[in-house]
């Protein structure tokens, strides 16, 4: 009886310590379970919730690019365009090739396809195609049964109506790559069809053009399948802009170009600084990207000896040659030099064992500053480098936009180059040379300038000195642009001459003349040394050989403002390797400028328009 006594005290207590046990347990799955399902209820729903519906960005339209006039250079055009689901198509490489005989599907766009379908979730869609017209979309409908998985919808595609001639104004829109995620961190360059500002305005204004992104809010499965859309924000639409082109312009000074190899022009307002036109040849059509570049055709235009993606107006750097001696001409004008010195020309100049010899082998005799320009003399120019020195004229060059960045609104210009005795001591290790100095006083030896530059030099001279700096967005215009600080006598002096070198009775570009009536045009040729000619070249006459290579003939340039009573248009004009600025160079910009003034664009208000 005492042991079951006993017993059952061990019982209850084990009975006791067990229901103990119980009761914490369950007091903890309680008290957790009241954490999870009330105190962090909405928290968890939301979780739940995020789950089953998927927000997604939306691209917007891109900003619209107009001209001055407001015609329509940039757009987004609706398209259709053809996807294929891999989870659908079952065999991907055979449903491409069925594709391949319905439209236009190179070899190397199909292996693109095949290898991101790889690292891609099968049932979604590939993009395969974003041009297409309605006599393809109708092959593929067609044949549709024999193409499982390819579905057809339709979407925007950037498009440029005026193609190449403004390839280099305008650039194009491409697929982000790695570098641009990272340094932008708008959630839109995550997106696989978001397409980028790749070069010229589109990479300038990419931002603005670009627009803010909206939102779709999707609900899916559990494997991430659209089922219904819940809600929609569209975001907005990027900002339009308006450029100071004028298409019909660029458009001449292009074809005005065709017939060159290799060439440039620009045509701005001498006032303003508004780029009119600025044209580059050979040139692309941006229109080729719009549904990705062929390997094919990309390695065509790297390889390209003419570069025809490269913009020579503004990354072309060129020595000025005989469109130099203006900056000379003031850099004596400023030293003391009066614009009455004479200066004897035999056709050479002699600095000690040297001789540095005029274009004109029998030399032009006396002449003084108006015809030595007129002329283009190479031994008046000589003279006043050799007495003013390197440091003066690149101070004055540097004064009328030379040797600098202008802070054109397109990306990659190029700063050309104005020598002076230290930099040539920092960059090559080496004296100042006074040759040297001869020869960059007629804009030689070390001296560069892009067309753009020498446009701008030009407006600089016309306008009464003001600092003029190239735009070709609306709203980057200065209202009043600083004087650069020169004597209005000495300009006055220059710009003389300039009317000599067209309308003179011996002006190299007297050709070039316009035949307007009661409007003249002043300018001044150019003829740029590619390579040094040597003594026994010169003498056995080598350089006047007309079969020599393309790539070793002399550049052709000409520089001209209009009218010359009240200057409103600045032009210059490149030929590569055109030989003769006065023969080649020099009409094109008469042209040019003719169409300018018959157009008359700076002339009219500028209305944007959508």
């Amino acid at each position: 009886m005492h042991q079951e006594a006993d017993r059952q005290r061990v019982f209850t207590r084990r009975a006791l310590f067990v229901g103990a046990c119980q009761t914490a347990l369950f007091g903890v799955l309680g008290s957790r379970l009241y954490h999870l399902q009330v105190r962090q209820a909405s928290d968890y729903a939301l979780l739940a919730e995020d789950n089953r519906v998927n927000q997604r960005l939306l691209i917007p339209p891109r900003g619209r690019i107009f001209d001055r006039q407001g015609r329509p250079l940039a757009r987004n055009v609706p398209t259709y365009r053809v996807r294929v689901v891999r989870e659908q198509a079952k065999d991907l490489g055979a449903v491409l090739e069925r594709l391949a005989t319905l439209i236009r599907l190179p070899p190397e766009r199909i292996e693109e396809i095949l290898a991101k379908s790889k690292v891609q979730r099968a049932f979604v869609p590939l993009p395969v195609r974003d041009d297409l017209d309605w006599e393809e979309v109708s092959r593929i409908a067609i044949r549709s049964p024999d193409l499982p998985g390819v579905v057809l919808d339709s979407a925007l595609l950037r498009d440029y109506p005026y193609g190449e001639i403004l390839g280099h104004i305008l650039g194009y829109v491409g697929p982000v790559n790695e570098r641009e995620q990272a340094d932008d961190g708008d959630p839109l360059l995550r997106m696989p069809e978001f397409r980028l500002g790749k070069n010229g305005i589109e990479q300038s204004y990419d931002k603005a053009l670009r627009g803010r992104a909206g939102l779709s809010q999707v609900e899916v499965n559990a494997v991430g399948r659209e089922i219904r859309e819940l809600a929609r924000d569209p975001g907005d639409p990027g900002d339009d802009l308006q450029l100071s082109l004028d298409v019909e312009l660029q458009r001449f000074c292009c074809e005005r170009l065709s017939n060159e190899l290799a060439a440039a022009a620009v045509c701005l307002d001498v006032h303003t600084g508004a780029v009119l036109a600025l044209a580059s040849v050979p040139s692309f059509d941006p229109r080729a990207f719009a549904n990705g570049l062929s390997q094919r055709q990309w390695n065509a235009w790297r390889d390209n000896t003419r570069h025809p993606l490269v913009n020579k107006a503004l990354k072309g750097e060129y020595p000025p040659g005989s469109t130099f001696k203006m900056v000379t001409g003031l850099a004596g004008l400023e030293a003391g030099i009066s614009p009455s010195h004479e200066v004897f020309c035999p056709g050479y100049m002699s600095l000690g064992r040297s001789q540095f010899h005029c274009w004109k082998a029998g030399g032009h005799g006396r002449i003084a500053l108006n015809d030595a320009l007129g002329q283009s003399c190479d031994v008046y120019f000589y003279d006043v480098a050799r007495k003013v020195g390197v440091d003066a004229i690149a101070a004055m060059a540097h004064r009328l936009g030379l040797g600098q960045r202008l802070g054109m609104d397109l990306p990659g210009e190029k700063p050309g180059l104005i020598p002076t005795s230290a930099w040539k001591e920092a960059a090559l290790g080496e004296p100042w040379q006074k040759g040297e100095t001869l020869v960059t006083g007629i804009g030689q030896g070390f001296v560069l300038a892009t067309p753009l530059q020498l446009a701008v030099m030009v407006a600089r001279l016309c306008n009464g000195g003001r600092a003029v700096r190239p735009w070709l967005a609306q709203g980057r215009e200065e209202a009043d642009a600083p004087s650069i600080g020169l004597d209005l006598a000495h300009l006055q002096a220059v710009l003389k001459g300039m009317n000599e070198v067209v309308n003179g009775a011996r002006g190299t570009a007297k050709r070039a003349a316009l035949t307007m009536e009661g409007v003249r045009m002043a300018g001044k040729t150019g003829t740029s040394q590619v390579r040094r000619i040597s003594r026994a070249e010169r003498a056995a006459g080598l350089h006047k050989r007309k079969d020599k290579p393309w790539e070793d003939r002399d550049h052709a340039l000409f520089v001209c403002f209009a009218p010359y009573d009240a200057p409103r248009y600045a032009v210059s004009v490149i030929v590569e390797h055109g030989e003769s600025g006065s023969a080649r160079a020099s009409p094109i910009a008469r042209d040019i400028m003719t169409k300018a003034l018959e157009i008359d664009p700076a002339g009219r208000r500028l209305v944007a328009q959508r």
